[in-house]
Formats: structure tokens, C-alpha cells, sequence
């Protein structure tokens, strides 16, 4: 991971494109690869997702890699170890959601769902 984001910062550094001012801009590039990966699969049930998913793979490839890409330059421009992220918030869940209380479940407690935070 750490050298993924070293990569994309190097490529970043090169085209003066790590300014902490970009952060916003960031978020919103997440919101428009979201919007875009959503349109693959809305309006439709499950089973019709997972179909649309498998027939437009190059485009759910290119959503991951662009969100991963966005996600290694937010946390090298706000300083954060992303693997240190990902591993505290795994073992937050871990607490969040018990496995016996969670297994076949959801995270809304609104809904009936399990989470202890």
C-alpha cells in the first residue's frame, strides 16, 4: 500500500497536483466516480446488479481504481498512514459488529440492525 501511494504522489509531485487546497476537490471527484459506478446498477434488484456488475467489469475496475487512486492521495495529502486507517477501523468494527450478534444482519440499528458503537 505504501508504495502504491508513493507512486501516486510521485506522479501527483510531478504535475504540481498535491496542494492541500485540492482536498475538497477530491471529495467531490469520489461523489462524481460513485455517481458514475451508480448508474451502472440503479434502479434494479439484486440479482439484475450483480449481472449488470459482471457485463460492464472494465467499468467497475475503473470505479475501484479510481476510488483507491483518490483514497492513497487524500490520506498522503493529510498526512495519514492508510494502512494504519484501514486497520483501526477493521478492528473498531470487530467491536461495533460481534459476529454472533451481527451474522446475517445489518449495521441500522433503526432498522434492527446491530451496532454498538
Amino acid at each position: 500500500m505504501k508504495e502504491t501511494q508513493e507512486k501516486i504522489k510521485q506522479f501527483n509531485d510531478a504535475r504540481d497536483w498535491s496542494g492541500h487546497s485540492q482536498i475538497k476537490d477530491l471529495l467531490l471527484n469520489m461523489s462524481e466516480e460513485i455517481g458514475e459506478m451508480w448508474h451502472v446498477i440503479k434502479w434494479v434488484d439484486v440479482e439484475t446488479q450483480q449481472r449488470m456488475i459482471k457485463e460492464n467489469k472494465k467499468e467497475v475496475e475503473n470505479f475501484i481504481g479510481d476510488m483507491l487512486y483518490l483514497i492513497l492521495k487524500i490520506s498522503y495529502i493529510c498526512e495519514v498512514d492508510p494502512k494504519k486507517s484501514i486497520n483501526d477501523v477493521c478492528a473498531e468494527y470487530e467491536k461495533r459488529f460481534p459476529l454472533e450478534q451481527s451474522k446475517g444482519n445489518h449495521g441500522n440499528v433503526k432498522a434492527g440492525g446491530i451496532d454498538l458503537k
